[in-house]
């Protein structure tokens, strides 16, 4: 097929008060092409789509599209006249309305509409596409991943040339994430130009054609797959030539005090009431372990037992060897324990306070709110953190909703880190955030593991969690099933673990 191109932009700017967010970027999409748009939070991406679907207006340089020269774009409604169509992360479809009423919302005649040929159209497009789904069952019933194929029909039936895909994937599970590149492999037959949005590199290199990469709002550069090995679009999204990221583990001593063998926390047949099976679990001073298993296992449910945000319903807890009682969070905040939960946008963030408000909230629940802290010790607790843990703001007032998901993800590891807590739960805290800030915070968890602090850590990804765990708990079906350590860390055991009997 004919390379064409079907979206050039040049020169792009947009500043906000105080930030260039995009300074003279050039971008270029083919016809029948997935381009992926890669960069560290806060490189600019969010910006230059936002500027291509007319949610911001830029300051200077042009946008052309096929056929038609030099195109202005002034609001959303302007995007999707001219084909441009985007899918975000977060599905905006309506969950009570059927398949077809979402596909073609506001397109219908109200009650004029001809139902019987919306759904057979609706019917149509799903089976082009191969989606599986039934026009007419409502679109709750189906999964995320189908819901989120529902948003593409619905772009691609508007008679779509550009189609944005921002973090389709990240609630998606592998058979999931397969569904949709067959859906968007699909599209590229039909020369559909898909620009796709990612942190999952693995997935960049199963289904792009090339990768644009942005820095600190400039353009890197525009590259072939083909001609860009992992590791140095690793280095070009950084900034710095990294070799390797599995060599962080040998930049810090493990812990060796006299108390390196002591269990600061130990729990015997722990069960809450979100269904998993009773478990047994301890942790050493300075260690870092970690529960590994598929998606749903109930790895995450298995820490909230621990941290008492699920109802307890049997079993036994001692911290230092001494039995305690933990029925909710601030029982475990009293015991030392910190707790940064899954999704930071649920349960971790509270958007419209201050980036201070937001670090210094744990400390201040631990000491009363009758016992509020002056503002000059709360902004030295905030700039104490910004400054330790780098984290990207405009200054200690800005409302943590203005951040990138990075930030704001070290912004609550700052709050629990605030309470100087003996052990340290983190759950996924790497999700949806750039390889740099993963590699900082990876870091931060075998420096902290080193001066002593006892650290559980989950992620989705297996290689994160041998970069930073000596022993993993394995779960599978919401049962503990085997734990590793020493020479047995490895993907296949892990793999085979979690395949494998009991």
């Amino acid at each position: 097929m004919e390379e064409k191109q079907v979206l050039t932009m040049r020169g792009i700017n947009k500043s906000f008060p105080g930030v260039k967010a995009l300074q003279n970027v050039d971008f270029s999409l083919n016809k029948g092409e997935i381009h992926a748009l890669m960069g560290e939070n806060g490189a600019g991406k969010s910006t230059l789509i936002k500027v291509l679907t007319g949610v911001y207006v830029k300051d200077s340089g042009t946008i052309c599209l096929d056929g038609r020269g030099e195109v202005q774009i002034h609001s959303p409604q302007d995007a999707q006249k001219l084909g441009i169509s985007t899918v975000y992360q977060e599905i905006t479809l309506c969950p009570n309305l059927t398949v077809a009423e979402n596909m073609f919302i506001g397109r219908g005649k109200g009650l004029l509409t001809d139902w019987k040929s919306m759904n057979a159209d609706a019917e149509k497009l799903l089976q082009k596409l191969d989606i599986p789904a039934k026009a007419t069952q409502q679109l709750a019933n189906c999964s995320i991943a189908v819901q989120q194929m529902v948003a593409i029909a619905r772009a691609v039936d508007m008679d779509c040339k550009v189609l944005i895909l921002d973090e389709p994937t990240s609630s998606l599970d592998e058979q999931e994430v397969s569904k949709l590149f067959g859906l968007m492999r699909d599209l590229k037959k039909m020369g559909v130009g898909i620009i796709f949005v990612t942190h999952f590199l693995d997935q960049v290199y199963e289904v792009c054609d090339r990768i644009t990469v942005l820095r600190d709002g400039q353009l890197v550069g525009e590259y072939e797959i083909k001609d860009l090995p992992r590791v140095q679009l690793v280095a070009k999204m950084l900034g710095k030539e990294m070799d390797d990221l599995s060599d962080i583990k040998g930049e810090n001593e493990e812990y060796s005090g006299k108390d390196a063998d002591e269990k600061v926390f130990e729990a015997s047949k722990l069960q809450s009431d979100a269904g998993i099976a009773p478990f047994d679990f301890y942790i050493k001073k300075g260690e870092v372990n970690g529960f590994t298993g598929l998606l749903g296992s109930g790895r995450s449910e298995c820490v909230r037992a621990i941290f008492g945000a699920d109802r307890v319903i049997g079993g036994h807890v001692k911290v230092h060897g001494k039995e305690v009682k933990i029925n909710n969070p601030l029982d475990a905040m009293k015991n030392g324990i910190a707790y940064l939960p899954e999704d930071r946008k649920v349960d971790g963030i509270i958007g419209d306070l201050s980036v201070r408000d937001n670090i210094i909230l744990a400390l201040q629940v631990l000491t009363g709110f009758f016992k509020p802290f002056s503002k000059a010790k709360a902004n030295a607790f905030a700039d104490e953190y910004i400054k330790k843990l780098n984290i990207k703001t405009a200054s200690a007032d800005t409302p943590i909703k203005s951040l990138s998901g990075g930030n704001q993800q070290k912004v609550i590891l700052a709050r629990w880190l605030l309470m100087h807590p003996e052990y340290l739960i983190l759950d996924e805290p790497t999700r949806g955030i750039d390889v740099g800030t993963k590699v900082d915070i990876q870091k931060l968890v075998l420096e902290l593991a080193s001066e002593g602090m006892s650290v559980t850590f989950i992620s989705s990804e297996t290689d994160e969690m041998l970069r930073t765990c000596s022993r993993l708990i394995v779960m599978r079906d919401r049962k503990v099933v085997g734990e590793l350590s020493g020479e047995e860390l490895t993907q296949n055991k892990i793999m085979s673990t979690i395949a494998g009997g009991e």
